[in-house]
């Protein structure tokens, strides 16, 4: 259900209108996100643990592709570990000071969890051309062993998050890696057998940088989302000239500007803009009506709509010329 309010605003013919969704049921984002603490948790202590055991395995083994997985591996228990505590600030109640609550740091994470890893695979592909001047044996058997436990505790942590990765780009993030993970484990496992059979050193940073490359093609996307969001775009999936026709349309608006839409966090969408509408009356019944249709076909819950007349003596000055 949603609710519209219409308040006085600068004079008594002007009304703003908030819209929210108090169900979160309907549209295209939910408004309460789902709690992932429990997968958050033993995504982290599972890979935290393997990750040590990577580390010195790889060490003892001479294995750089072992070590890059470490490193890899690495790099998403710190970004699981800020995803979750995303997930748990998202959560706060809006204070006085943060009017909004500290939903906004989700979007933060994300950005952060894809640089984090962005740079680690830099790292990585730095050591594996200095691997390809100075070649190492590597102890294959024990490289796939532990890759093949990397498999099962990867694909087992990312079926914890299965449920919210199409809803929140934060828990998508996590999905992400952790099947990116089994995938760079699973070429490890080839890469220990390929040595095994053939003795060849070079395999080991090859694949390194066959692994490198997969991990960034993947992680560009989330970069490149969380980012836009992190600077107020339209999130993906909303098409802005489609929220301005809807609201164009209403019975009576004769005009929209100082349209703005933008995501509250990786889960939640807010809408303001200005409807000029010379006819009065009826304007309980226009807030409603846009708020539901914002919600039921763009997933936007929270919409602040004020109303104007269209008045000379009364005129908006964020509708000059140039502005959206």
């Amino acid at each position: 259900m949603s609710h519209a309010h219409a308040h006085p605003h600068a004079s008594p013919n002007a009304h703003a209108g908030h819209a929210h969704d108090a169900s979160g049921r309907g549209g295209a984002h939910q408004h309460a996100p789902a709690n992932f603490d429990r997968a958050f948790a033993i995504g982290v202590g599972l890979n935290l643990a393997f990750v040590l055991a990577e580390a010195i395995f790889g060490l003892r083994a001479h294995s750089l592709a072992l070590l890059a997985d470490a490193g890899h591996n690495l790099s998403d228990v710190l970004g699981l570990a800020l995803a979750w505590a995303a997930s748990v600030l998202a959560r706060r109640e809006p204070t006085p000071r943060f009017t909004y609550g500290l939903r906004r740091f989700s979007i933060l994470a994300a950005v952060a969890n894809a640089g984090m890893l962005l740079i680690a695979v830099g790292a990585i592909a730095i050591e594996a051309i200095q691997r390809f001047r100075h070649p190492a044996p590597v102890a294959s058997a024990t490289v796939m062993m532990v890759a093949a436990i990397g498999i099962v505790i990867n694909v087992g942590t990312a079926l914890g998050f299965r449920r919210g990765r199409d809803a929140d780009l934060n828990v998508r993030g996590a999905f992400l890696h952790m099947i990116g993970d089994a995938v760079a484990s699973a070429g490890v496992v080839v890469t220990g057998l390929l040595l095994f059979v053939t003795g060849w050193l070079w395999l080991d940073p090859a694949v390194s940088l066959v692994l490198v490359a997969l991990i960034t093609w993947s992680t560009w996307g989330l970069a490149r989302q969380s980012l836009a969001l992190a600077l107020d775009a339209v999130p993906a999936g909303i098409d802005y000239d489609a929220v301005r026709a809807l609201l164009s349309s209403r019975d009576g608006v004769v005009e929209v500007h100082d349209l703005h839409i933008w995501g509250m966090s990786t889960t939640d969408v807010a809408l303001t803009a200005h409807l000029v509408r010379p006819c009065g009356g009826g304007e309980d019944a226009l807030l409603a009506e846009v708020a539901a249709e914002l919600r039921t076909r763009f997933g936007i819950v929270h919409a602040t709509i004020q109303l104007e007349q269209g008045l000379a003596v009364h005129s908006c000055e964020l509708a000059a010329p140039g502005r959206v």
